[in-house]
């Protein structure tokens, strides 16, 4: 119990930190314009300048760190360290549910970018041009530092095929394997490259597709999933607002612990079921997309 004060004192402190350090840059910043010869700016309030320094710090604290001041508050109404030390394994989990999501948006990026490129070197191919400048009049973006590693193999007459397979090595990127084979094809038996290269933009638009329509199928039972998981929460508030004093009972007594213990433990199990269940699903669809 005496704990849950000194972890909040910690937090706080780190706070006051936190803002006193931005508040100190931004004084650096405004003598170092005036040490230059910049005007200064206007004069603005203490409050508005801690205002600005805890948005920024806001900004900068990432989403799972707000499981923190929930545990706190939740240790202190309980007056127990329990919550506490939940939140902290709790913003692990928020961290890394978050990094997969991101890992998931940057794949998506990536295939709409090897669509666009297929597309556009097609069409510039059917414009006349040769398959390299084809490829530096596209610019290959999206595609980050390998991408510029591609256009430079391209410009000074590397192996554009190997330059293709290294970066269909990122995930997302998937379809620039086929692109290499068409590429290396082309240059070998003067097949039609841009005949290939719209089947293969054709193929991964309709992939792309299959999987947008299996994440809308899918938005009804992760939603369903998500209520369920947060019943809990919702009976313990309402437990709370009866005055049963849910907390005190599941902190404090033997039977609130192996509670709180079974509940945990079905509520896990039945979160990660509900995991495997999607994953199965997008992964089953992803192979017969890849077979076709």
């Amino acid at each position: 119990m005496a704990a849950v004060p000194a972890v909040a004192a910690v937090c706080c402190a780190g706070a006051a930190g936190w803002l006193i350090g931005g508040r100190s840059d931004a004084g650096q910043r405004r003598r170092a314009r005036e040490l230059i010869g910049g005007a200064p700016g206007r004069p603005v309030w203490w409050w508005r300048r801690w205002w600005r320094a805890g948005r920024r710090g806001l900004g900068r604290m990432g989403r799972e760190t707000w499981c923190l001041p929930v545990g706190i508050g939740l240790g202190v109404l309980g007056a127990s360290v329990v919550p506490v030390l939940a939140s902290v394994a709790a913003a692990f989990a928020v961290r890394r549910r978050l990094a997969a999501r991101g890992a998931e948006r940057e794949r998506d990026r990536r295939a709409a970018a090897v669509i666009a490129l297929c597309a556009a070197v097609a069409g510039e191919l059917r414009a006349g041009q040769q398959p390299d400048r084809a490829l530096l009049a596209t610019g290959a973006p999206g595609l980050g530092p390998e991408g510029a590693a591609l256009l430079a193999a391209a410009r000074y007459g590397g192996d554009v095929p190997r330059s293709l397979r290294r970066v269909a090595r990122l995930p997302g990127a998937e379809g620039l394997t086929g692109v290499a084979a068409c590429w290396q094809v082309a240059v070998q038996g003067g097949a039609g490259l841009a005949r290939g290269l719209e089947r293969i933009a054709a193929g991964l638009r309709a992939r792309r597709d299959q999987q947008e329509e299996l994440r809308a199928q899918l938005a009804g039972p992760r939603a369903t999933a998500l209520m369920l998981a947060l019943l809990p929460v919702a009976g313990l508030a309402m437990g709370g607002a009866l005055g049963a004093d849910p907390l005190r009972v599941l902190l404090h007594t033997p039977a609130g612990w192996g509670c709180l213990v079974i509940g945990g433990l079905l509520e896990w199990a039945g979160v990660a079921w509900t995991a495997r269940i999607v994953a199965e699903a997008g992964g089953e669809t992803s192979g017969e997309g890849s077979a076709r």
